[in-house]
């Protein structure tokens, strides 16, 4: 069993049938189903925004298309944050968001799973879609 840390750039993907990325998403979610896959706490919040805004109910039902996934989410600790504070002092263009989730990948020895494909050029981690 591996275990992934999911960029929200995935799950935006997988849960919007016109995002560019969305069968690759439907794809690489598919192949991870028997591994551990990780959202840090701001990947979750990121990708409920627009649930939030649709309503209630869209809200239940990323959050039980969550679980069903069995996504574990990962909350940001000193470590964390540390490692990505890091990441971002020697990589300008990366925002704190995405270092957070590649800091994640480092402090679990993880995939970060993305569809953004600068992070490559950061970490040997990162797999794109």
């Amino acid at each position: 069993m591996a275990r992934l840390v999911l960029d929200s750039s995935v799950l935006i993907a997988y849960f919007n049938a016109v995002d560019a990325h969305h069968a690759s998403a439907i794809t690489r979610l598919r192949r991870a189903s028997g591994d551990e896959c990780v959202l840090i706490a701001s990947v979750l919040a990121e990708i409920l925004v627009h649930p939030y805004r649709v309503g209630p109910e869209a809200v239940s039902e990323v959050e039980a298309a969550l679980a069903a996934l069995r996504m574990v989410v990962l909350p940001i600790d000193a470590g964390l944050a540390r490692r990505a504070a890091e990441l971002r002092a020697s990589s300008t263009r990366l925002r704190l968001g995405d270092a957070l989730v590649i800091a994640a990948g480092d402090a679990l020895d993880a995939e970060v799973v993305t569809a953004d494909a600068s992070w490559s050029r950061i970490s040997r981690r990162v797999r794109v879609l």
